[in-house]
Formats: structure tokens, C-alpha cells, sequence
């Protein structure tokens, strides 16, 4: 695979924002955000690696991590929920609310989360800001979800945390009909971090929905709520609209929403929902959004259009249109903090938001491990997600054989998974993670057959294996061929591939 870019396939120029919003405007503005500026160009490129921690060095820090692990296990998981914040309230009561020592940008939707929060802290760090970030799930190490100053915490501040609110967690426990969940201890540990600090501002991602998550008791500055799709359906409701009722709980009286492009139904929701606490709304397509995207080496570079106005030659280290609007809903939030488009009518300083994008990461997302073969990671889940990432793949790499490996979660579309990839996978090798919820290999072998074929599937329930046959199936191109890679379906498939291949 060449890491030229291919100079035939260079397009026209793009078309101006106002252009592109011209072209699709026969929608009620009020009731949708207008898809605009996803126009691409091809080549090739990769993500830069991002740290991610793996296992403490030292022995003792080593066992008394894996302890508070193990009793954090020992809690309700995170897909068995009683939808309240009764518990988690609680708990901020007796630590005294921390999280109302400071302002924080509140983030919900289905895909593009942990990226948009990743290129919002970024930001915010480059304009000098302490940052708190705190999102779910993780990749390799539980620390990765609380971070500080743009990085993990420590094992030592993680153990110290979850021993400082551990009194206090038992207090709640003993209170209440059921105990606080893992997530739960986890957003109390992370608000607790954050006041401990002290940040100046905290980034934090829903867990699941909105309205009764965990982190919402912040009340945030700022809401943003990144594309709506039909995800965890049994728990949030079997309709965008539905799904955007619960979502849009994290909308506050008198904050600023950020909303992507979204459904028809679930802009409806969200609008309404605005309209009856008074909030401020930034549409993506009408009051911000992406100009222009041009497809570079290891990334792409963007015009972004903000609420202060343009932003262009912005460098993205990241693959895809998705990873486009994402900044551009980043950026979006992050001038909504500081007042652009309201109290200060000027935009953020360009070089600063040129500096802090092209020092963005997102572990995990279309990110290349290993070369001859390429083996990328990705941790696509549901088929809005496995659309996009495959066009993103279509977009930025020259494949001529693709071989995908896929162990998804049993709680998933995972047909819709598949057949979101059947287009760009010659092969792929089913397999499953560690996870107690994992698909079994031979129940996903028997969807996976039925949308490729019997002739391009191969079961290999253990991941080791399962990589290694893909791996030797991408060798089969030859060395200078355009054999490669995709290991997806899960961020538990993709964290312990990570550490197969060596990362972490």
C-alpha cells in the first residue's frame, strides 16, 4: 500500500458553504440539520498511534489496581441498569458535589462520542485550560476513561480516587434498594478527580441515553449531542425520536446545544426540547460545519466553518467524513464555551485550533497497529458506525484485499454490522473477545454466512488465532500488494487486539 496520495483522483474545488447548504435546504430548517460538506477526495494515509496505558510496571501498584478492579466488578456492569440517578445523586451529597466546582461540556448521541470528546479536550488544553475528560468504554486499561490534562490518570491516582470515595460509596450502598452500579463509582471517582485537581472546565461523555445516566447530574455549559442512530434500542426505544427524547435529557435551562447532523424525528425532539428550557441551539449545516476536506497522508485537511466564522487548513490526523464533522462539532462546542457567537462576536485564535487538531487522537478508531500487512483497529459496534467507518476505509487506504476480523457483542445488530462491511471485506474471520458479553464465534459464524457466503467466512473462536488467520489470508496479495486488515465489531475486540499486536 503507497502512502502517496493519488494526485488523478484530485476533484474540482468544493464548493463554498453557502453552496453546499443551497443544495440541500428543501428540509424544514427548524426540523433538521442539514447534511452538508461531506465531499471527499482519495488517498492513502494512517493515524498516528496514541498512547494508551497498559499494565503498571511496578508489581504493587500492579496488585492493588487489579483490586479495585476486581471490586469494581463485583458491581452491576454497565448493561444491566436501573434507570435513576437516585444513587449517583446521593453520592455527590455526601462528597459534597464536586461536580459543581466546574464548568463542564456535557456530550450524548450514538457514534462519535469519545472522538468528539478527545478533539473538544484537545482544544481546550491548547487555549491553556486544565482539563478533566472522562469517557467510556475503554480500550486496554480502565484509567484511560478519567484523564487529566489530556492524559490517563495514573494506576496511583486511580487507586487513590477509588479509595478516597470508597467510605462513601459503602454510605450510599447501605441506603439505597440497589447498590451503585460500576459506572456509577466510576463517574463519582471521575467528578471527584476533577474537583481534586482542579480542572477548569470537564469534558464528559454519556455512558448510555441521557436523561437517567449516571453523569447527569452536571449541569453542562454546553450540550452537545453528536448523530442519533438505533443503538441499545431496548433500553432507549426502537425509533430516532424515541432515542432523542432520552438523549436530549442532558439539555439544560440556558445552556448552548451543539447538535450534529441528525434525523428528521430525532432533530424534532432535540429542537423542542431546546425550545422548553430555554437553551441556545448551533445546528451543523446552518450556523457551523465542514467547507471543504481534502484527504491527506495519515489524516485529512479541512476548512471548518465555526460559529465566529472560517477555519480553514486545519490538519486532522484522522481517517473519514465522520472524523470531520466530529471536529467540526468539536470546535463548535468548544467556541460555544467561550462565548463566540454570543457574548464575543470574533472566532478563536486559527493557529491555536490548527495546532490543537493536529494533535488529536482517538485510540481505536481506524488506527493502524502493523504494517506489511496493514492491520488496522476499529471499534465500530452498530451498522450507522460500520457504514462509516467502511466508507472511510474506501476513502483512505488502497486496498485490494481486505480481510476483516469481527467478534461483536451479543447485544448488537451485528447483521447490520455485517452487512455495513460485506462491501469492502473479501473475508472475514469471526471470532470473539474475553467479554462475558461477546457473541458466541459459531452463532456470529451462522449471520456471517448468511450475508457473505460460506466460501468468505472462517471461525476462529479464539482472537489470537483469529488474527493470525487474517494476517496470513492479507499475506496471500504479497509484500507489495494491497493486502490489509480490519479488526472491528467491538472496543473489547479492538483493546485486546491492540495488545496483541503489541500497543499497550
Amino acid at each position: 500500500m503507497s502512502d502517496l496520495p493519488h494526485e488523478d483522483d484530485q476533484p474540482d474545488p468544493l464548493d463554498s458553504f453557502e453552496e453546499i447548504i443551497a443544495e440541500e435546504t428543501t428540509r424544514d430548517p427548524d426540523l433538521a440539520v442539514i447534511e452538508a460538506g461531506s465531499r471527499t477526495l482519495r488517498t492513502q494515509g494512517g493515524t498516528p498511534h496514541a498512547d494508551v496505558p497498559g499494565r503498571p510496571e511496578d508489581p504493587e501498584i500492579d496488585r492493588a489496581l487489579r483490586e479495585v478492579e476486581t471490586e469494581l466488578a463485583g458491581r452491576w456492569g454497565e448493561t444491566k441498569l436501573e434507570p435513576s440517578v437516585s444513587r449517583i445523586s446521593a453520592l455527590m451529597d455526601v462528597l459534597g458535589e464536586p461536580q459543581r466546582s466546574y464548568p463542564s461540556i456535557h456530550i450524548t448521541g450514538t457514534n462519535g462520542k469519545t472522538s468528539t470528546a478527545r478533539m473538544i479536550e484537545a482544544l481546550l488544553g491548547a487555549f491553556e485550560l486544565r482539563t478533566g475528560r472522562y469517557t467510556s468504554p475503554h480500550v486496554q486499561s480502565i484509567t484511560e476513561r478519567i484523564s487529566l490534562d489530556g492524559a490517563p490518570i495514573t494506576a496511583e491516582r486511580f487507586i487513590e480516587t477509588y479509595q478516597d470515595i470508597k467510605p462513601y460509596v459503602e454510605m450510599v450502598d447501605s441506603a439505597q434498594e440497589y447498590r451503585l452500579s460500576f459506572f456509577e463509582v466510576l463517574t463519582g471517582m471521575a467528578y471527584a478527580a476533577f474537583a481534586d485537581a482542579p480542572v477548569d472546565v470537564a469534558v464528559v461523555e454519556v455512558g448510555m441515553g441521557g436523561s437517567w445516566d449516571a453523569t447527569n447530574v452536571i449541569d453542562g455549559d454546553v450540550a452537545v449531542v453528536t448523530p442519533i442512530d438505533l443503538d441499545h434500542t431496548d433500553r432507549l426505544g426502537e425509533t430516532h425520536a424515541e432515542i432523542a427524547t432520552e438523549k436530549s435529557g442532558i439539555i439544560k435551562q440556558d445552556a448552548t446545544v451543539i447538535l450534529a447532523q441528525q434525523p428528521v424525528d430525532a432533530a424534532q425532539v432535540l429542537l423542542k426540547k431546546a425550545v422548553e428550557v430555554d437553551a441556545t441551539v448551533a445546528r451543523e449545516g446552518l450556523e457551523f460545519g465542514v467547507v471543504a476536506r481534502q484527504v491527506a497522508v495519515g489524516g485529512q485537511l479541512l476548512t471548518l466553518r465555526g460559529l465566529g466564522g472560517e477555519y480553514p487548513e486545519v490538519y486532522l490526523p484522522l481517517h473519514g467524513a465522520h472524523q470531520a464533522h466530529n471536529a467540526a462539532v468539536a470546535l463548535a462546542a468548544v467556541e460555544a464555551f467561550f462565548g463566540v457567537g454570543a457574548q464575543r462576536a470574533e472566532p478563536l485564535d486559527a493557529d491555536t485550533v490548527r495546532k490543537a487538531f493536529a494533535a488529536a487522537s482517538s485510540p481505536g478508531r481506524l488506527e493502524i497497529v502493523r504494517r506489511s500487512p496493514t492491520v488496522v483497529l476499529d471499534a465500530a459496534h452498530n451498522p450507522a458506525g460500520a457504514a462509516a467507518t467502511a466508507e472511510a476505509v474506501r476513502e483512505a487506504f488502497d486496498f485490494t484485499r481486505l480481510i476483516g476480523v469481527v467478534g461483536a457483542s451479543g447485544d448488537k445488530n451485528v447483521r447490520g454490522l455485517l452487512e455495513a462491511f460485506e462491501p469492502i471485506f473479501a473475508e472475514v474471520v469471526v471470532t470473539q473477545n474475553s467479554s462475558h458479553r461477546a457473541m458466541d464465534a459459531d452463532a456470529l459464524a451462522a449471520i456471517a454466512v448468511e450475508v457473505f457466503g460460506e466460501e468468505r467466512v472462517q471461525v476462529e473462536p479464539r482472537l489470537p488465532d483469529a488474527l493470525e488467520a487474517a494476517i496470513t489470508l492479507a499475506e496471500e496479495e504479497g509484500e507489495f500488494a494491497g493486502g490489509g486488515v480490519l479488526v472491528t465489531g467491538s472496543v473489547i475486540t479492538v483493546g485486546e487486539a491492540r495488545l496483541l499486536l503489541g500497543k499497550g
